[in-house]
């Protein structure tokens, strides 16, 4: 039954592919034909007649990865297969239209699917399989263009990267409007007798609930309450200290600590962290979908397909040695510099905050950014890769710094203006004190340990890990 299902599956997607060949140049064919006048009867929609190279591959991909993702195997002639057939009607049977500027852009786009399409079936698989490890390995490969993206803009100049952004959105590349941040913090306006509340009810946009679940992901993530609220509050602290370069970051104070951290940041966090405590208890046990007798079995399985194949809770420790302890601050360092790259890119960038782009880049860190963590969390914890980062870890710390020198390029006047000194004051000392702290916990007090001898102290985990 397995093996006739998979056959049928594969045999249902190629039949597509051909229909869909057939019946685009059928009626591209008559289109041209000089037999066929506005007086017959044959009107066939817009969206048929007009069918583009883009198209067809976008078809071809997603037959592609259906067939990938229902097989559960990479199929890499059958992806190749129908990514020919693609590019043979392109070739020979559409004809390429006298736009330099419109081929040029379908190439690239052409070009991008190509690519997906090998990553897809050859790409080395991550630490992750469910849904389908195709999946993974296709948002391994968008990875790779976005960090050549970032390149691209980069290299250019300041004018050059703005005015590039048109070809994405025609909208884009013009300066955003003025905006007014902060204005009234009172919580009870006594003066706006009709809702005294306003200020509050001005707040509740969009973004309260991107902010609770952004952090119920984060959460899934991290996978640590400790992490998860130092992050949360660490970044409040930054916007207090940086709301002198962006407006954006100027909020009340009720804002920051009652709406932000305990109510978005702090139920997303929560909710997070019951969920990592279901899935930590969740038996693992799987059964092929095809040995399933019953209908509701199968779609409980089906729907079990988007959960993990297993589970592995994460203990950072990272008191336990240096490793772990440089590790989880470069984790809390790169969190808090992607976070703040979401503000300084819609800046220098010029994009505005409810723009599509900037929500597919949230889309695309959420889907990378769980990878990134098992694959950290697999060099910290794993003597097999104690010595390589995995591959989506190192792209997204490489995407990272990126995007910071991206805003370090085009708008060095906003991040060079001053800091006001006290605020430096205190950044400094919190940055003495876990200097300190390092020092004090890693050498000072494990020279102590070995110098006593004391071999019960000598041979504990964090004494251990030190010497190593």
């Amino acid at each position: 039954m397995h093996r006739m299902s998979k056959s049928f599956i594969k045999t249902l997607c190629l039949a597509i592919t051909d229909v869909f060949s057939a019946q685009i140049s059928a009626l591209n064919i008559a289109k041209h034909s000089p037999l066929v006048t506005s007086d017959i009867c044959f009107s066939p929609p817009v969206a048929f007649i007009e069918f583009s190279s883009l198209q067809m591959l976008l078809i071809s991909l997603s037959l592609s990865l259906l067939y990938l993702f229902l097989c559960r195997r990479a199929h890499t002639v059958t992806v190749l297969f129908i990514l020919t057939c693609a590019l043979v009607y392109v070739t020979l049977l559409e004809e390429t239209p006298q736009d330099t500027a419109y081929n040029t852009k379908r190439g690239i786009v052409a070009s991008i699917l190509v690519f997906l399409c090998f990553g897809v079936t050859q790409a080395k698989d991550g630490p992750f399989t469910r849904p389908h490890p195709a999946y993974w390995r296709f948002w391994l490969c968008v990875t790779v263009v976005y960090e050549l993206f970032l390149i691209f803009i980069l290299f250019q100049t300041v004018h050059d990267g703005r005015q590039f952004m048109k070809y994405i959105d025609p909208k884009l590349g013009v300066p955003l409007p003025e905006r007014d941040y902060g204005g009234n913090c009172l919580i009870y306006d006594p003066g706006n007798t009709t809702d005294p509340f306003h200020n509050i009810w001005d707040k509740m946009d969009g973004f309260v609930p991107a902010h609770f679940l952004g952090w119920y992901i984060k959460t899934l993530m991290i996978r640590d309450w400790w992490m998860c609220m130092i992050i949360s509050v660490m970044f409040e602290f930054l916007e207090y200290s940086l709301e002198h370069q962006l407006p954006n970051f100027s909020e009340c104070w009720w804002d920051h600590w009652i709406m932000d951290v305990l109510v978005c940041n702090g139920l997303g966090i929560y909710c997070g962290m019951k969920t990592l405590g279901w899935l930590s208890m969740k038996p693992y046990q799987w059964q092929g979908l095809w040995n399933i007798p019953t209908y509701k079995g199968k779609i409980k399985r089906i729907a079990f397909q988007f959960t993990p194949y297993s589970w592995v809770k994460f203990e950072w420790k990272p008191a336990s040695n240096l490793r772990r302890w440089l590790a989880v601050l470069g984790i809390i360092f790169m969190f808090l510099l992607a976070e703040l790259n979401t503000f300084y890119l819609k800046c220098v960038l010029w994009m505005p905050p409810e723009h599509y782009l900037v929500l597919l880049r949230l889309v695309f860190f959420v889907n990378v950014g769980g990878v990134a963590m098992r694959e950290i969390y697999d060099f910290m914890d794993d003597p097999k890769f104690y010595k390589k980062l995995g591959q989506q870890a190192w792209l997204v710390a490489a995407i990272t710094v990126t995007e910071f020198l991206i805003v370090v390029k085009y708008d060095p006047n906003t991040i060079m203006l001053p800091i006001p000194f006290f605020i430096m004051q205190c950044w400094l000392l919190g940055i003495l004190l876990i200097f300190t702290w390092t020092l004090w916990r890693f050498f000072i007090r494990c020279s102590q340990l070995i110098d006593t001898g004391d071999s019960q102290l000598v041979l504990t985990e964090e004494t251990q890990g030190l010497i190593e």
